[in-house]
């Protein structure tokens, strides 16, 4: 049994792939869709990632392919000499498996997929339905000629769109289902004009702190709106128009203080994290510290697209000079107030979340009920961009 058979295997014993996939994942083995060349993070080098050359190096290629483990395909949307930010890959097969079953699909159901990326998902839906239910859609005009070949050699054949899945229709709607494997902050609206009243769209969704939340909505019976909770907890890159901005020069902070939390709770865990990344707006996080004593200087960097950052210290965080904050708005103790929010709901898994989303681009989230709002923070946020667009 070779590697891939073994992977198909212990999904398949594990509960993961059932019957109804099994079969696709057969005729669409995820090594006729990834390049020849992979990334293999390496803190050694200066892009933070080496490259794995199938000619050069079968086996390790071979063993990455294989394993149910994320494969980075792509760096800095292709440039030969960017900083080393992953920009493409191929998902780890288990978390592919959970989102198609998500996806309940039937057969004669058509469906959009969103960021044809390496074209397997395209590959996998097409085993299932046929090739002629299927749409896919890439921006990245060669990663979308690669991935046709693939599909081709293999004998799949979907219609392959060159677009921004985000702005743009896809043609031939309605679709029945949507299926997006990019993540966006913003479920556009033009996703829901296409899908069929009662359709699906199954997406990752997140905010600039926490991009963790894979969400399965259903259209209403008038194909306005579309609403639903967060199934699972998944990471996935994002829709290249919808990026968190990327972490300014460190700014003179205005104001130093102590913190009255251990910035720990802060990343606890993906539960906390999500609903924090609810209260916050547009804000994203990042670490650093000092090579000569990383114990001491381990700093949590906050910063916003407008202006605000803030730093505070990982040790003796509660002393008077541990947290700095610049900009009109004081992150940190943004955060502070948004974990207490998580604790005073009696600390919500991510699950108990949910979306409601509008053709005409509103969006807001929800605790336990369409009714239970998750008001200011991050959703007013959404809600303003959206009425400009």
């Amino acid at each position: 049994m070779n590697q891939y058979a073994r992977l198909l295997a212990d999904l398949s014993e594990a509960g993961a792939l059932g019957a109804e996939w099994r079969g696709a994942f057969e005729r669409a083995p995820r090594s006729a869709f990834v390049p020849d060349t992979v990334w293999v993070s390496d803190e050694t080098v200066t892009r933070g990632y080496r490259p794995v050359v199938r000619t050069v190096d079968a086996e390790e290629w071979t063993n990455a392919v294989n394993a149910d483990d994320v494969v980075v395909t792509q760096l800095d949307n292709g440039e030969a000499h960017g900083p080393g930010i992953s920009t493409s890959s191929s998902s780890m097969p288990s978390l592919v498996v959970k989102m198609l079953r998500h996806l309940d699909v039937a057969e004669g159901h058509r469906v959009l997929d969103i960021g044809t990326g390496t074209g397997w998902t395209a590959a996998l839906l097409s085993a299932r339905l046929g090739s002629e239910q299927v749409t896919t859609v890439e921006v990245d005009a060669g990663l979308l000629a690669r991935a046709e070949v693939r599909l081709n050699a293999l004998g799949f054949s979907p219609t392959c769109v060159y677009a921004d899945g985000t702005q743009n229709d896809a043609g031939s709607a309605p679709f029945d289902r949507i299926h997006s494997t990019a993540a966006v902050q913003r479920v556009p609206g033009r996703w829901i004009s296409q899908t069929r009243p009662g359709g699906v769209i199954v997406t990752p969704w997140g905010t600039p702190y926490c991009n963790a939340g894979l969400a399965k909505l259903t259209i209403d019976a008038e194909g306005e709106a579309a609403e639903g909770s967060f199934v699972e907890n998944v990471s996935f890159m994002w829709v290249r128009n919808q990026r968190p901005a990327t972490e300014p020069d460190a700014p003179e902070a205005d104001r130093i203080g102590a913190s009255v939390m251990d910035p720990e709770r802060a990343l606890e865990n993906v539960d906390s994290a999500f609903s924090i990344g609810l209260r916050v707006p547009g804000t994203r996080y990042s670490h650093h510290w000092k090579d000569a004593d990383r114990s001491a200087t381990l700093r949590m960097i906050l910063h916003d697209s407008e202006g605000s950052w803030a730093s505070v210290r990982y040790q003796n965080w509660d002393r008077a000079d541990a947290v700095e904050q610049f900009g009109p708005r004081s992150l940190w103790d943004e955060v502070v107030q948004a974990r207490g929010w998580w604790e005073a709901q009696g600390e919500p898994e991510l699950t108990r979340f949910g979306l409601t989303v509008t053709a005409e681009g509103g969006q807001d989230v929800w605790l336990d009920t369409p009714d239970n709002l998750v008001t200011g923070g991050f959703m007013s946020q959404i809600q303003r961009s959206n009425g400009k667009e």
